[in-house]
This record gives C-alpha cells, structure tokens and sequence, in this order.
C-alpha cells in the first residue's frame, strides 16, 4: 500500500546503477515502475532489471543505455515484465537469472516467482527488491499466487543482509535493508492481529475483514487489500489446521 518510506531515502544510488523510471504512475505503481540499469565502472555493457510496461519511449531511453548486455526480472507482474520482448528486439539483449556480481536470491511471497539480486560491484552492495520491497507504503501479498507464510520468510532472509541500500521496484531507493525488512515483519503481525478481531467481531468474508481492517484506506485500494486479507486468512487457517475455519478464503 502507499505510504512514506519507512526508513528515509537513501542520499544517493551506488556508482554503478541508473534509475530510469516508467511513465505509468498510479495506486499500484506509485511514481511508476523503477527499471534499473547496472554497469560496473569500465564496462561499456549494461544489464537491466525490469524493463517495465510497454511504453517505447521508455523502452527506447533504456536501449540508449546499451549496449544491453542482458535483462534480469524480478517478478512477472506486467508493469515489469510488458516491455521485455520490445526492448530485446531493439537490444538483442537476453533473458539472465544471473550477471557477474549479481546474486539471485529467491523471495517468494508477493508473487510465487518474486526473486530480488543481490548486487555487489565496485566495492558497493545494494539489494534489488522488485515489489517485495517498496520504496513507499508496504507490499500486496497477491494471493492466491502470493503466499504470506513465503513472504514472512523471504522477508526474514532479507533482514539478513544487514544495513545496506535497497533499490525497489517502485518508489525511493531506501538506506536499510535489515531496518525495513523488520518494519514489514512487524507490520505483518500487527496485520493479523487486526484480522484476528475482526474475525471475532463477525466477519466471515475478505470483503468484510477489509471494510473493517482497512476502513481508513482509500477504497481505491481496497481491491488490492482484499488479496492480502485472503493471503492472511489462508495463513491463519493453515495456523491452526484443526480449527474451525468458518471464514471465505476464496
């Protein structure tokens, strides 16, 4: 959902990554889709992380980067992934997994395929986070492909990495992976708590654990909120298998 960063803005990006962001600003996308352009000093190739919607100025802007070497995807969500087979006919570049100094670390949750890349060039690290991250607000665990128990952990993996930048798939590069990763962590359970009464209050459906739960957001969003509440009620049902689930998760 949209909100502040929660950690600050980062003062500046690493030497060796360009933000070239897409034009498709809105509730989702917040200022729009953060594409990311990496090139270690010295090397005339680039790789870029999520090509974004399929805009040709935009796309065009990334092939002026070039030569693409490579493109790498964070998740399959089409506000990333529309522009890929455009850029490639104007680059030659290829689908990677990985790129030299790039790590690819599994983080499924958001979606069941969400990776984000580890990046370490030029004596600089940063964490690409696609959306399981965002530089605003908090991350829609898109369920039924999105899966809270998965994000839970792959959000712990991250708060492994300890103190350094996170480059988000949309919104404001943030200083602190370790520190945002335990805010979503605490914002998560304090989520469910919020079911939890909710469900005590009455509610029997997602629809009405977010008219509760979620009152205070822009209805705007609450489609998106209904995708994380039937993540959550999944996760609470699969809890406590041997209670009486007596709420919709469909």
């Amino acid at each position: 959902m949209a909100g502040e960063p929660v950690v600050g803005v980062a003062d500046q990006l690493p030497s060796w990554a360009t933000l070239v962001r897409a034009p498709n600003p809105g509730p989702m996308t917040l200022a729009g889709t953060n594409t990311w352009v990496l090139r270690p000093a010295g090397v005339s190739s680039c790789v870029v992380v999520d090509p974004g919607p399929l805009d040709e100025g935009h796309l065009r802007t990334l092939a002026d980067q070039g030569p693409v070497a490579g493109i790498l995807l964070t998740h399959g969500h089409h506000d990333h992934t529309d522009g890929v087979d455009r850029l490639i006919e104007l680059t030659g570049a290829v689908v990677m997994n990985e790129s030299p100094g790039v790590q690819r670390i599994v983080t499924p949750g958001h979606t069941g395929d969400s990776v984000c890349f580890l990046v370490e060039l030029d004596g600089e690290r940063a964490v690409l986070t696609g959306d399981t991250i965002l530089g605003r607000g908090t991350t829609v665990v898109a369920y039924p492909d999105g899966d809270l128990g998965d994000y839970l952990r792959s959000l712990e993996l991250l708060e492994g990495l300890g103190p350094i930048p996170v480059l988000p798939g949309h919104g404001p590069p943030l200083p602190d992976c370790a520190a945002v990763a335990r805010h979503y962590l605490e914002h998560r359970k304090v989520r469910l708590d919020q079911v939890r009464r909710a469900l005590d209050a009455g509610a029997t459906t997602a629809g009405e654990v977010v008219e509760i739960v979620y009152a205070d957001v822009d209805r705007s969003l609450w489609t998106a909120a209904e995708w994380s509440v039937r993540a959550q009620l999944a996760y609470l049902a699969a809890e406590s298998p041997d209670a009486h689930v007596r709420w919709d998760t469909s």
